[in-house]
Parts: C-alpha cells; structure tokens; sequence
C-alpha cells in the first residue's frame, strides 16, 4: 500500500480589510493552472494565512489598519480550495487569529462544512481516511492558542500518542525567521522580531523519533532544504505558494515548490517529485519553466547537510540517496 502527498506552502487567495483586495474574477482562476497537480494526490494539504470570515473585527490592535498584515478572506472562497483539491489545510500560523479566536473558528466551520479537514488550533487535529490508511495531520506553531511548537516534549508525546493509533503521522509546522535572508538552516533557536521561532530542525526530528512520517514546514516565506531522516522525509519550508496580496513575491519570495510525496504503507519515503512554480501578480502560481524553486531546493540541501539523502534528478524527481554508513 502506498499513499501519494502533495503539498504546498502559504496561501491567501485575497483580502477584504480593510480594502478590497481581491482577485478581478473573484479567485475563480487563481489555483488554475496549478489545480491538475494538487487534484492527482490522494492528500493535498497547505497552509492557509489569514481567515474564511464573512465581516467581523481584527483580534489584533491596530492604529492603522492600512499598516497591519490582517488577512480576512470571503467565507465562499473555500470553493476554490475544494475545486483546487485540498483535502486539509494548516490553520497553525500566526495570521489564523487575525480576527480573533472567532474568526480561527470561523475558518474551521467554513472548512469542515466543505469537507476540507483541518489543524492547528490546540487540540485540534485531522484525521481521515486515504487510500485505505489512517492518516491523521497534526499541525504545530509558536502562536498563541495553537498546539505548541516550541514545547518539543510535549509536541513530541502528542506524536507519539498519535502514531500507536495511526497509519500514517504527517506533522505540519510554522516556524523559522522570516525574509529573504533566512533561506540557510541555523541548527539553532530562531526568532523574528524577538519572537522565538524555535529550532526547526531539533523539532522535526524530535518529531520523527517519536513516529512522524512526514514533516512540512511553512512560515519563512521562503524554501529551505529538504532532507531524508532516518528514511522519512522534512521539508522545513515550502515558502509562498499562492498569497493574492500583502504578502511579497519579489524575487526567490515568488518561489514554491509543489511538493509531491510517495510514502509506503509504514510512513517510509519511496519518491517524490518537486513542481516548481512562480507567482507573477496579479496572476496566481503557474508552472516555472526555470525550475526556480527545484534548483533553490536541491542547493540548500547540499549546503545544510552535504548529504541530505535525497537524489534530485533534472526533472525535479526524489528517491532516496543509498544510505551512507553511520549517517540516520
């Protein structure tokens, strides 16, 4: 049995606060060109920034909201995530409480009367069937109200409580500094704007020897390496993938993978496939024919780890790399 992943990073098909900021055609078209890779998955899982809520008020103080980063999307666009083929979507990151605890919720009912499972808020994880295998997605971030990403003990008792009941244990995280300049994994605690953003590579194998089988990060606002873990695979951060506005695309910003996984039935990573796309405002993410994202990847790869257990192969294709003695 295996069960094929494709994931994405950081997503916000439009704004309504405090202006109209949205697509001209309503978002209709903006996951087009992208939806027949996301459909092909059994799962598709992304990152949703920001909240599905119809009015409402910021949960943030605000002087000036024209200076804020609130992100409040219409609650009917999560038609487009379904047409699109999402089948979970993280709501662990720090613009979920843009409009307050209400508005996160908001976002859940939204979701779930879609049929779009979600996580994030503490407490709340997916859980579903795939292909045959129990699948649970278990999402952690540094924010308040969200499964707790910086207590790696307890994230890690919740992983493996969690992999004694599942199939397959995919954990999602937003974490990380952000900006253009963070590209490089630290190997150490992170912070932005001194909020701690944790050490994402302690957390993800932590959460690895504890029974994860995948881990997807999100949050940077940019890629970082991927690597092969005692033969599960970490992405620490898929970057931008589809943010209408608000959200910069300038240069490697405008760059996201669609990542696409092939896991066995016991989590082992068996290959994969990296899509690379681009955004190009106003438009929404298309294939890169350039293959910005992929070469990005694999060279942050080789840099932070040397041996990162992944082949990259020209057309963006994964397999595990032979194993190299004495490495996990």
């Amino acid at each position: 049995m295996r069960i094929r992943i494709a994931a994405v990073g950081d997503m916000m098909l439009g704004t309504d606060y405090p202006e109209n900021h949205l697509p001209d055609d309503d978002g209709v078209s903006f996951l087009a060109h992208v939806t027949p890779i996301l459909a092909g998955a059994d799962i598709t899982f992304g990152n949703l920034e920001g909240v599905l809520l119809d009015g409402g008020e910021p949960g943030k103080k605000c002087s000036n909201p024209n200076a804020c980063y609130l992100f409040r999307s219409p609650s009917r666009y999560v038609k487009h995530f379904v047409n699109a083929g999402f089948d979970v979507l993280s709501l662990a990151n720090n613009h979920a409480r843009d409009f307050g605890e209400e508005g996160r919720l908001a976002s859940m009912e939204t979701l779930a009367a879609a049929g779009i499972h979600h996580s994030g808020l503490e407490g709340d994880f997916a859980s579903f069937m795939a292909n045959e295998l129990d699948v649970v997605v278990l999402a952690f971030a540094v924010t308040k109200n969200s499964n707790m990403m910086l207590d790696y003990d307890f994230a890690a008792e919740v992983v493996a409580d969690h992999a004694k009941r599942y199939d397959i244990v995919i954990v999602s995280f937003h974490g990380g500094a952000e900006g253009r300049n963070v590209t490089r994994l630290p190997f150490a605690e992170e912070e932005y704007f001194d909020e701690p953003r944790g050490d994402v590579v302690k957390f993800s194998r932590m959460m690895i020897d504890a029974g994860a089988d995948l881990i997807l990060g999100h949050g940077p606002h940019v890629v970082r390496a991927i690597e092969r873990y005692k033969n599960r695979l970490i992405a620490y951060s898929l970057g931008n993938f589809a943010t209408y506005y608000g959200i910069s695309v300038e240069g490697i910003k405008g760059l996201g993978p669609i990542l696409v996984v092939t896991l066995d039935g016991a989590g082992n990573f068996v290959e994969g496939k990296i899509h690379s796309t681009i955004q190009l405002r106003p438009d929404g993410p298309s294939i890169d024919d350039d293959d910005g994202a992929l070469n990005l990847i694999r060279s942050l790869s080789i840099r932070d780890f040397t041996t990162p257990g992944i082949v990259f192969d020209p057309d963006g294709s994964l397999s595990p790399a032979p194993r190299i003695f004495g490495l996990p």
